[in-house]
């Protein structure tokens, strides 16, 4: 072999000088895997459930897991919504420009059904298999999970009013169009919501404003009556929608209201953008402040109605927010188990070492306990027009569901951050974006009190909410000394609640766990229910403590290694 010329000889030294380092020991790509395929508890709840239903769920599981998709969402975030309240003439236009990926990630939520399959499936528990996309779809990307929960939504309140039986035509759509073409000639629709005013937040009853009538008129073959509304909404998200359910006072009545963007005659309603909310989180979303100036919309309902109206869609609307912020726990867990998996520490994996095993099974039980209980719920929604008890049950179950997933989750997203230690705060992956993202779903449509103060409401007004709860429980009793406890020491404080709304944060979140724990009882492995009943219903603090990771002497790593393998998304 002939020896290298000095120049060559020189060059290789000089590389070898300033080479500084060699990149290894980073962990693989979250991606390459189907979120619904490969997640035991969400397969076999379908499977038992809806299996008719298992081929759009892997659909768009492997939308959740693939890495061009995932792009998609970091670049709609990283791209924010811009708006355009005048067009280069000088016309007011009030529209809201989107980067492309927002736009393809639309198309994909409309043409795999997520805001749609519950309305138009003929099989068995179209809600449950609903619910399963949106918890997928939570996966993909949470900014685009809004419109899609909104549009599942006003189904309900466009069915049951005869002048919007266009809207809820073109509702049922699976072919997304961003346009600002009238109704009639749209293949499907987007809708948003503007209830809040400054003045009022939580309590629709401060709704300050107001409608006067103004003709009744044909509309697309139904008789529709129109109102002039006049007033300031001080949160409206996704306002380049093609229409939106709002609230006004007629003569002092709060009175529900639709409110379309296009008229009849092709012509922009008078709905003026004032700015957009520039919002920790859901970045890749519009939110807003709008005018109503003489903006015409038809009334929904009667006159002095339109919170009771608007309650039968917001009942909806929380259920899919239960929903989102469970399937956002389960990606977090599952980017905190690639992470610790891949990435090796102190002579392992990160996740062999003891301390970190005890956090991510601690974190895999609250995952898996969430979603069983969004799921229960979702599948009493699929009953409620015709059993009263499932539907009494849903009444008191929905709020709680809201408040406690959406309140978990935070805690959740800290300690799937805290997995991944610094590379976990920086915009390159998808942490940072999931740990803004995630305390969004409890201010929306109602705070964490709010909710609190619903479950109170419901079982102050209707007892047959308290006996459906009871009931749900009953047929697991027996099954775990500590669940039986824990039941049993719930009568008391459910009875303390309705007597003092001081006590209801701490009845509601009794309600979840208990509920919880019921359905792991029905559908879960051993050593997650073991953990669980320990950890969340033991009343044992040295079994628990408040973060995670707090797992305590009667739970050993072994429990906790079993506990990690059935979290983990299988390839």
């Amino acid at each position: 072999m002939n020896a290298p010329a000095p120049a060559q000889r020189v060059l290789e030294t000089a590389a070898d000088r300033h080479s500084t380092h060699v990149v290894k020991n980073q962990a693989a790509l979250p991606s390459g895997f189907n979120a619904f395929d490969g997640d035991v508890v969400l397969k076999a709840a379908i499977e038992r459930e809806a299996p008719w239903a298992a081929s759009r769920c892997s659909a768009i599981g492997q939308l959740a897991g693939d890495d061009a998709v995932q792009e998609l969402a970091r670049q709609a975030n990283r791209n924010i919504p811009e708006l355009k309240t005048h067009d280069r003439f000088g016309n007011r236009i009030d529209w809201v420009d989107f980067h492309p990926a927002w736009h393809e990630l639309m198309s994909l939520a409309w043409q795999h059904e997520v805001p749609t399959l519950s309305w138009t499936s003929r099989e068995k528990h179209p809600h449950y298999a609903r619910a399963v996309l949106s918890y997928l779809w939570n996966q993909v990307e949470q900014g685009t999970g809004c419109p899609t929960g909104m549009a599942y939504a006003s189904y309900a309140g466009f069915s049951h009013e005869p002048a919007l039986k266009i809207w809820a035509e073109k509702c049922l759509g699976t072919v997304y169009e961003n346009s600002r073409r009238e109704v009639a000639d749209k293949p499907s629709v987007v809708i948003g919501y503007a209830m809040t005013e400054k003045q009022g937040g939580s309590d629709l009853r401060e709704t300050q404003t107001t409608a006067v009538f103004s003709h009744t008129a044909d509309y697309h073959g139904a008789t529709a009556h129109w109102y002039e509304l006049t007033g300031h909404k001080w949160f409206c998200s996704v306002p380049q929608s093609d229409g939106f359910f709002t609230l006004a006072k007629v003569d002092g009545g709060v009175t529900c209201f639709f409110l379309p963007r296009t008229l009849p005659d092709g012509s922009y309603n008078r709905f003026f953008i004032q700015r957009l909310k520039d919002k920790a989180g859901n970045r890749s979303n519009a939110g807003s402040e709008v005018e109503y100036s003489g903006t015409l919309a038809i009334r929904v309902g009667e006159e002095g109605a339109g919170i009771r109206e608007i309650i039968s869609h917001s009942h909806l609307t929380r259920l899919d927010f239960a929903v989102g912020s469970a399937g956002l726990m389960r990606q977090v867990l599952t980017l905190a188990l690639n992470h610790t998996t891949t990435r090796n520490g102190f002579g392992s994996s990160l996740a062999r070492r003891p301390m970190m095993a005890n956090v991510l099974a601690d974190m895999a039980v609250e995952v898996e306990a969430a979603t069983l209980m969004a799921l229960r719920i979702a599948k009493a929604t699929d009953y409620i027009d015709t059993d009263a008890r499932e539907k009494a049950f849903a009444r008191v179950t929905t709020p709680m569901a809201k408040y406690f997933n959406c309140s978990r989750v935070v805690a959740v997203a800290n300690e799937a951050l805290q997995c991944h230690g610094g590379n976990g705060f920086v915009e390159d992956g998808p942490m940072a974006r999931l740990y803004r993202e995630a305390p969004l779903n409890s201010v929306w449509e109602g705070t964490a009190n709010m909710m609190c103060m619903d479950v109170r409401r419901a079982m102050l007004k209707d007892a047959s909410c308290r006996d459906a709860l009871f009931a749900e429980l009953a047929d697991v009793r027996g099954l775990d000394v500590r669940f039986d406890g824990y039941v049993n020491a719930m009568r008391p404080l459910l009875d303390a609640m309705l007597q003092d709304e001081f006590l209801a944060r701490p009845a509601a979140e009794a309600i979840a766990r208990s509920l919880q724990g019921a359905e792991l009882l029905r559908h879960s492995a051993p050593e997650v229910v073991d953990v669980f009943m320990k950890t969340r219903l033991g009343g044992n603090t040295h079994n628990w403590g408040v973060m995670f990771g707090t797992l305590g002497p009667g739970v050993t790593q072994a429990q906790a290694d079993a506990i990690v393998e059935r979290a983990r998304v299988k390839r």
